[in-house]
């Protein structure tokens, strides 16, 4: 049969295709896909079939320093062995491997392109971890559909974001890559994530199927070592590591990652009630599962497969659709089916979702729809995407400090002094997953942006002082010297990029090498110091918290990290950020967190026999929820409209903010909830909505909260989500700590 004729079978679009897949990405069946994918399955061999689920990945090439097309990949495509590349990246290359597939195979089915793109292609943005720092969802939309925009004009259809695991510890290198502790705000950043990477729909060719990683509970891997056990309870499971799952495959999400953890012995590439039963059969979940890199493998590693060909039959009857660089679903598969260990219907529905998700994008269509060179130049890095990237670095900074106001520094200060290797860098303020297409030239450094900030007559003295993370000192002479001679100090400290991300574990989270030993020396000056912090974690600071008067948590920025610290150092912009997570004292305190729960006998001030620590507060340094102004606001006069409110109605909550400072700012007002009485223990508060708002000085503004009591709820020891009648308390702040407190009954 001629590439025509299949294309005549396939490519017939009805206007339903609009409804089902243009909206919100693959939420529902569309029997015009359904149509064609089973018209398709019909003529494929059961090695064709296989080969849809075989996801290989570039090859790089040291010489050329360029991805290559290698000879068995030429020859696997040809006989329509390969489903996705990854690591493809390029118009005119995508399109070389995309001509191939569709020419030279038997079914001319297309490929995919994915590519990790997690924060930012060319135009860098925040971490997700600082981003989450904003509390702004619109801005986590806008930043994944310029990534997107971005991404999409370069061959990629597909990216491997977002990642939405929940992170209890800080010592856990990928905890930068999420949005932190609290399944509230992390579904509401996965959710504005997938709505931006997929835009109006796939029929869209600047959109990308989003795929929400890692399914599920990474981020509670055992000492936050990478790759780690996880062991938690199905409750803890369901309450605190799925919501943002969930709220990703609710938005739409076209596919999801399984994780490289174990659950409580199970890995999740082989956890069938985690990958059918939970996402598939509760859920509803229509697109298509991915391992993670070589996890299909890794299971004979788990001790839960003795040969590869086990760990292949394990993964893809657990739910995993498409097998990442091993290829033993092509070495393996084949064999099962014939000798009946793997059923056809189980093989064929796999493909289907695959294929699904490739009618939803046209690619049927338009196979090169993500190829055109001319773009390429075009999109990235533009005016628009550098003026995006500063206004969310600039709502991602977090000011944790400014004792007797010390900040905003003025302008026309005679002598600044700005210390620390970190202050020069053109590579870190990347992050960790820059990927491919980050480039250091692209970068504002804090250096450069202070010295566009300060006025002309402002003699800027930078000293190195000492690298991020060895241990030789002697730069510390002339940042000493520095400091002396200045009216003023910014020093910069914190972790190299690649000191966070995946196999990017610490047992220390404290500044690495000698910095510490750096800001004392600096402080010992004696002149008004300001300490910026970079990094992609939680760091403990506890003496530099006591003693610096003015600390900004900075996290990486991206590209325009110079312009956003410089903005908030000299007050052009006021911070808002808001911490996503909280900050511990010292590494025995991990994990810490704001929900937990409250035991059997919680802390009592001089009690010996409760729950606490002999040698620090159980409190965290800086608390989840947190961060300063330049101004300041004030909260007063909680109303809880309703004392008592049925099952499945809702209850307003208001509070009136006012700011009570000299300039305008933004605060985030956050709502907290707590069921006092219930069959299982509670968290002591639990966030259940925020809203972000901009007051003048002296305004005031109502903010009202609804509360869903449908949201109530939580999972019981039967697995059942519940809502309970009983007092629910309700805080209202600026962070979880400082709030307001009401109370209203739910019942029956």
């Amino acid at each position: 049969m001629s590439r025509g004729n299949l294309f005549l079978i396939f490519v017939l679009v009805s206007p339903s295709w609009e409804i089902c897949c243009s909206q919100r990405g693959v939420t529902s069946i569309d029997p015009v896909i359904e149509r064609k994918v089973d018209s398709l399955l019909a003529l494929m061999t059961v090695e064709e079939k296989v080969g849809q689920l075989n996801q290989l990945a570039g090859q790089w090439d040291e010489n050329a320093r360029r991805v290559i097309l290698t000879d068995e990949q030429r020859n696997l495509m040809k006989r329509g062995l390969v489903g996705s590349f990854l690591n493809v990246t390029g118009s005119e290359l995508t399109r070389e491997f995309q001509r191939i597939a569709v020419n030279e195979s038997r079914l001319h089915i297309p490929l995919i392109f994915a590519l990790d793109v997690i924060h930012g292609l060319r135009t860098t943005f925040p971490i997700p971890l600082a981003e989450a720092s904003s509390w702004d969802p619109e801005a986590a939309e806008m930043s994944a559909r310029i990534a997107a925009r971005e991404a999409s004009a370069f061959g990629i259809n597909w990216t491997f974001a977002p990642m939405v695991d929940i992170a209890r510890d800080p010592r856990w290198g990928r905890i930068a890559e999420g949005s932190g502790e609290d399944p509230y705000l992390g579904s509401m950043m996965a959710a504005a994530r997938v709505r931006g990477f997929q835009g109006s729909g796939f029929h869209d060719s600047t959109s990308l199927v989003a795929c929400a990683k890692h399914f599920a509970a990474y981020g509670a891997a055992e000492a936050g070592r990478d790759y780690n056990t996880v062991d938690i309870s199905e409750q803890t499971l369901r309450d605190i590591y799925l919501p943002p799952f969930r709220a990703a495959v609710d938005a739409g999400v076209g596919t999801l990652m399984s994780a490289f953890n174990e659950i409580a012995g199970v890995p999740s590439t082989a956890n069938h009630k985690l990958l059918t039963t939970i996402l598939r059969s509760e859920w509803g979940f229509k697109g298509f599962v991915v391992s993670d890199w070589e996890a299909v493998e890794e299971l004979q590693e788990h001790g839960i497969a003795g040969t590869p060909g086990e760990a292949a039959l394990k993964a893809i009857t657990a739910g995993v659709d498409m097998d990442m660089a091993t290829q033993l679903y092509i070495k393996h598969l084949p064999e099962m089916v014939e000798s009946g260990a793997l059923s056809m219907g189980a093989l064929n529905e796999a493909v289907r979702r695959v294929l699904r998700v490739k009618f939803a994008l046209g690619l049927f269509e338009n196979p090169y729809r993500n190829c055109h060179p001319e773009l390429e130049n075009e999109v990235v890095v533009t005016a628009q995407s550098r003026g995006a990237a500063r206004k969310i670095a600039g709502e991602s900074i977090v000011l944790l400090k400014n004792a007797n106001a010390l900040l905003p520094l003025k302008k026309d200060i005679r002598t600044l002094a700005v210390i620390g290797s970190l202050a020069n860098s053109k590579v870190d303020p990347l992050g960790p997953w820059a990927g491919f297409f980050g480039r250091p030239e692209d970068v504002v450094t804090v250096l450069e942006g202070i010295k566009a900030k300060v006025s002309a007559n402002t003699q800027i003295l930078y000293a190195r002082g000492c690298e991020s993370r060895f241990s030789d000192t002697t730069g510390f002479g002339e940042a000493v010297r520095a400091a002396q001679g200045a009216d003023a100090i910014v020093l910069v400290v914190g972790e190299t990029r690649d000191m966070s991300g995946e196999a990017s574990s610490r047992s220390d989270i404290g500044l690495p090498g000698v910095q510490e030993e750096l800001v004392k020396r600096v402080y010992a000056a004696g002149h008004p110091l300001v300490l910026v912090l970079m990094n992609g974690r939680p760091l403990t600071i506890a003496w530099e918290a006591a003693n610096i008067p003015a600390i900004i948590e900075s996290w990486f920025l991206g590209v325009e990290t110079g312009n956003a610290v410089a903005s908030v150092l000299f007050g052009d912009l006021n911070p808002s950020g808001k911490l996503p997570v909280s900050f511990p004292r010292t590494v025995g305190q991990i994990p810490i967190y704001y929900n937990h729960k409250n035991t059997g006998r919680p802390f009592v001030e001089k009690e010996k026999y409760t729950s606490k620590f002999l040698d620090l507060p159980n409190t965290p340094l800086f608390p989840f929820g947190y961060g300063m102004s330049y101004t300041s606001f004030s909260y007063s006069n909680l109303r809880v409209m309703s004392l008592k409110v049925r099952k499945h109605e809702s209850v307003t909550v208001s509070i009136e903010v006012k700011n009570t400072g000299a300039q305008a700012g933004d605060d985030v007002v956050q709502l907290y909830v707590h069921d006092d009485v219930a069959s299982n223990t509670r968290p002591v508060k639990e966030l259940n909505g925020f809203r972000r708002i901009t007051l003048n000085p002296e305004e005031s503004k109502t903010v009202e909260f609804t509360v869903d009591t449908d949201r109530l709820g939580f999972h019981n020891s039967d697995m059942k989500y519940v809502v309970e009648p009983g007092k629910f308390k309700v805080f209202i702040g600026g962070n979880s700590v400082d709030c307001l407190e009401g109370s209203f009954e739910l019942t029956e």
